[in-house]
């Protein structure tokens, strides 16, 4: 059937349909597209049916659904907004590859249409086809090279391709574009600089990411992850003891995080387990409240330290009643020798205190 134009009246109320589409709005629309469909003249309007059957979809009516806009496909082949809908309707069922057909057959005829080249490239990352998602992503910026996201979502195409230098170039280009003072904190600027230094890192820029980062530091919000970049770019670069002083200042931050206390003794290189425990040792002195300097330790130490330091730290967490005991303690159980000990402990403890109220039966520690 030839494509039927709908008079001015027709057309303003298939636009309602559309916008109550947008809005979640499916009953109005369902009468909307009634009040089109019950003329005899329009009873067969592709378009129209194929609205009426997403918006039937949305209401959960998937069979009813599928026959509407199958029949305003048949009804206008040569429409964009029908193939367009057949599309969205694959999607929602998951079958991504049709419905990747489909929005092709759309922009067929409507080449330059921007919400259908969207949706072509969220199904193309979806399915991984970078190739194809670098093209669309590129249409985008054609046509919308003002836009904020245009530019973006290339640079992350070429950034997904290990196309670094491109990425950067992009991103580079944007950045120069905005507007921001360099005393005022953006949100948005700032996460395009950690952006741009994260394609660095993945391209082993390491100076360059270094420089980067202490270029734009004021700029960024995030000043923790700004301390975290810079610890672990002076070790990529060998510069250690600079990296230390990072990393200590790290755990003076956030006492509990296992990946400063790995890149600090990356950074001082230590060579035998007694100074590797010695460390640990230190900072629980500097924080005594902290778990993790006391928890790390049972990963290194073997029989009879691993048992003197086990011992205090059940004391301490059993005294205090902590719930999550077994799952800090769960990755030790790959150690037969370790497991041992803990039973042992465990099992003396039940013992003494059913006995004697205290964890040994001498009233120590």
């Amino acid at each position: 059937m030839p494509n039927v134009q709908l008079p001015p009246k027709e057309n303003n109320l298939f636009k309602r349909i559309l916008k109550c589409y947008e809005q979640k709005q499916y009953k109005n629309g369902l009468k909307f597209c009634k009040m089109i469909l019950s003329n005899p003249k329009f009873a067969e309007h592709g378009e129209t049916l194929a609205m009426k059957g997403l918006t039937l979809n949305c209401l959960g009516k998937k069979e009813e659904a599928y026959e509407f806009v199958r029949k305003g496909l048949r009804n206008n082949v040569k429409s964009h907004v029908c193939w367009h809908v057949y599309g969205l309707l694959q999607r929602s069922d998951k079958r991504y590859d049709e419905a990747i057909k489909c929005y092709r057959n759309a922009l067929k005829l409507d080449k330059d249409n921007l919400q259908i080249l969207r949706d072509l490239s969220l199904l193309q990352i979806q399915m991984r086809d970078l190739e194809g998602y670098r093209e669309t992503r590129y249409q985008l910026l054609q046509l919308r090279p003002t836009q904020r996201a245009s530019w973006i979502g290339y640079a992350v195409a070429h950034h997904l391709l290990k196309d670094y230098e491109m990425a950067l170039k992009l991103l580079e280009e944007f950045r120069q574009t905005q507007q921001v003072p360099p005393s005022k904190i953006d949100y948005e600027y700032s996460e395009l600089i950690l952006y741009q230094n994260q394609v660095m890192r993945e391209a082993d820029l390491f100076q360059e990411s270094l420089e980067h980062i202490e270029t734009y530091e004021k700029q960024i919000c995030d000043k923790l992850l700004v301390e975290e970049i810079k610890g672990e770019m002076l070790l990529k670069l060998g510069r250690l003891k600079e990296a230390s002083e990072v990393f200590k200042n790290l755990i003076d931050r956030n006492a509990e995080n296992w990946c400063y206390y790995e890149g600090l003794e990356k950074a001082l290189q230590l060579s035998t387990l007694e100074e590797r425990l010695q460390i640990y040792e230190d900072i629980s002195k500097q924080h005594p409240r902290a778990i993790s300097p006391r928890r790390l330790p049972l990963n290194l130490a073997p029989g009879e330290k691993f048992r003197e330091l086990m011992d205090k730290f059940l004391r301490v967490n059993f005294s205090k009643g902590c719930p999550p005991l077994f799952t800090t303690l769960k990755s030790l159980y790959y150690n037969t020798e370790k497991i041992s000990i803990i039973q042992e402990l465990v099992t003396n403890y039940e013992t003494s205190l059913k006995t004697c109220d205290f964890f040994s039966p001498y009233a120590y520690g």
